[in-house]
């Protein structure tokens, strides 16, 4: 077989063990067959190759690996895993063992690598690397940390029987890591005009804006402030209930880090839609002055960006693979039937200067927004992609 001598398919190599043992694997186990197939290491050196079962237990011992994990299925395995141990293995060495554990399932996703491939065969998703992908590469393209994964994996804990991990619970260690690291920066991914009309002509003023308040050494930066800025769509409204603490004709709001602001008017197109919003604001009521006025309460705080100092982003935004928790739970169905729609979208918008001189994989939370990860720098656009909100939105169906 070593020598080429017989074609392939003919002929193999079995370990006789005791063909009336109730474990069929350990009848007459295959330990090597016969193909032509080039190795990417070896080339074309070898025309036999080992089975997994022979391989796996004196791989183990060549390496000196005190237990191999492996998943529920390998449990009738272990018997020949010991066996081959046994037959081959001085005991003047450390001895492997096999030990099984439940899988790490989560919801919203499979872990098959062939089902993960398939998706990409059938463009689903772009590689492996697509940060909706349960994979090493996607998860730190999508910014998730090593401290949030040995969190997640920590309090998810080690089980013997199947069940399903709720990936909630993986994006709230990611949450709260981030929430401790990640500066904070301002972001408008839906913008609209806010033009404050009786704010000085021209003038710009910067403004002091802490970076994490949760990192004491994190320190401050300063913003650019001027009359004509971006605030997000959905923060206005013509007309609202009380229950609408955001800008509203009428009424005041605050806007972070600087003033509080009046909605006054707004500028429409010849199909209704909001161009602009005109607004006065208070000289007296900004942040930090130590005044009376910039002492006042109101109750919405709104983020924005200077029109005139902003630089325009893409922003990925990612959600859920699959639209239903368990989409392989049925072996006989495609999980492909369950893809989300929604799961994922791109966006454009504005974000503050200082963020220009970011290096990718760079993490930032846009203040109301999320935390993201800057994915790719182009001279006309910087990249993010959405990691995880501000707190668990998902509404299950």
């Amino acid at each position: 077989m070593r020598d080429g001598k017989h074609k392939e398919g003919t002929h193999v190599l079995r370990a006789k063990i005791d063909m009336a043992s109730a474990n069929m694997l350990l009848r007459d186990p295959v330990m090597y067959r016969i193909l032509y197939k080039t190795h990417h290491r070896t080339g074309d050196d070898w025309c036999i190759y080992p089975m997994y079962d022979w391989t796996h237990g004196e791989s183990d011992y060549i390496e000196q690996i005190s237990h191999s994990l492996c998943s529920l299925e390998f449990k009738p395995h272990r018997e020949l895993y010991d066996w081959f141990l046994d037959a081959l293995s001085p005991l003047d060495t450390l001895r492997p063992k096999q030990r099984e554990f439940a899988r790490l399932n989560l919801s919203y996703t499979v872990m098959s690598k062939r089902k993960l491939k398939a998706l990409i065969d059938q463009s689903h998703v772009s590689g492996w690397d697509d940060p909706r992908m349960p994979t090493i590469s996607a998860l730190r393209r999508r910014g998730y940390t090593p401290e949030s994964l040995q969190n997640f994996v920590n309090t998810a804990g080690v089980a013997k029987r199947d069940n399903i991990i709720d990936v909630s619970l993986l994006e709230f260690c990611v949450r709260d890591h981030l929430n401790k690291i990640a500066p904070r920066v301002m972001a408008v991914l839906n913008p609209v005009k806010l033009t404050i009309r009786n704010y000085p002509d021209g003038q710009t003023e910067m403004l002091t804006a802490e970076n994490n308040p949760e990192d004491e050494n994190a320190g401050f930066r300063e913003v650019p402030f001027s009359g004509s800025l971006y605030i997000e769509r959905e923060d206005f409204k013509e007309e609202a209930n009380r229950k609408f603490f955001r800008l509203t004709l009428g009424k005041e709001v605050r806007l972070k880090n600087a003033y509080i602001i009046k909605g006054e008017e707004v500028v429409k197109d010849a199909e209704g839609r909001i161009t602009e919003i005109i607004c006065t604001y208070d000289p007296l009521s900004k942040s930090g002055s130590g005044t009376e006025e910039s002492q006042r309460k109101v109750k919405g705080t709104l983020h924005w960006v200077s029109i005139e100092h902003a630089h325009p982003i893409k922003v990925n935004l990612y959600d859920r693979l699959f639209s239903v928790e368990e989409p392989d739970k049925n072996k006989d169905e495609d999980p492909a039937q369950f893809i989300n729609p929604d799961s994922f979208t791109q966006v454009e918008g504005y974000i503050e200067p200082e963020v220009v001189n970011a290096s990718i994989a760079d993490k930032f939370q846009f203040q109301r927004l999320g935390y993201f990860i800057l994915d790719n720098k182009t001279d006309e656009f910087l990249v993010f992609n959405k990691t995880v909100g501000l707190r668990d939105t998902w509404k299950k169906s």
